[in-house]
């Protein structure tokens, strides 16, 4: 009785070990794994797929003053707008040609970074001050014209703080990241 338990836990044993041996070399021809190999119109595809990889989300803080200034009296919006920045760049602009495939070395030619997106965040922006002249009426549109205001000066406080440049760092680094993870030893960039 004790050989037969004995021969059936052996037997199970060589079956585990052969799953797992198994399991080693499907792993090892999988993307995954890294013996997969890849042309450019595939990694093309698949990097496209990811279409805009937005990189880096920058926050920001601006005072705005808004004023409508005539003869008769002046119209004045005091806006704290409270911004978020968003900037990457669009995987869709790759084309075949941008991708270079050698054995285990990839060259990339990435597009360029642009900002994604601007909007206010409404909860943490207000308005302090709203003033009207003695002669004037009320102008619905001055607090909607400080909003546009505002959204492109912190467009503009972004990219002269380097937003961009962040993106570019922060896509390749993500990018050599997944590539490493494909398999690829040696991943180089250059702008488009």
């Amino acid at each position: 009785m004790l050989k037969k338990a004995a021969l059936a836990l052996a037997a199970l044993a060589m079956i585990f070990a052969l799953g797992l041996f198994l399991g080693f070399v499907a792993l090892r021809w999988t993307p995954l794994g890294g013996a997969f190999s890849f042309n450019s119109a595939t990694l093309l595809t698949r990097v496209q797929n990811l279409s805009q990889l937005v990189t880096v989300k920058y926050v920001l803080e601006k005072v705005v003053v808004y004023e409508d200034a005539k003869w008769y009296g002046d119209n004045r919006v005091l806006l704290v707008a409270h911004g978020v920045v968003k900037a990457g760049i669009d995987l869709r602009a790759l084309q075949a040609g941008d991708i270079e495939i050698a054995d285990k070395k990839i060259r990339v030619a990435l597009p360029r970074p642009r900002i994604t997106d601007v909007y206010l965040d409404d909860r943490h922006s207000e308005i302090v001050e709203r003033s009207t002249g003695l002669l004037r009426v009320f102008d619905k549109d001055l607090e909607q014209n400080a909003r546009i205001q505002a959204v492109e000066d912190l467009r503009r406080a972004a990219s002269q703080n380097g937003i961009l440049t962040d993106a570019t760092a922060q896509a390749r680094a993500e990018l050599t990241a997944l590539l490493h993870q494909l398999g690829f030893t040696e991943v180089e960039f250059r702008e488009k």
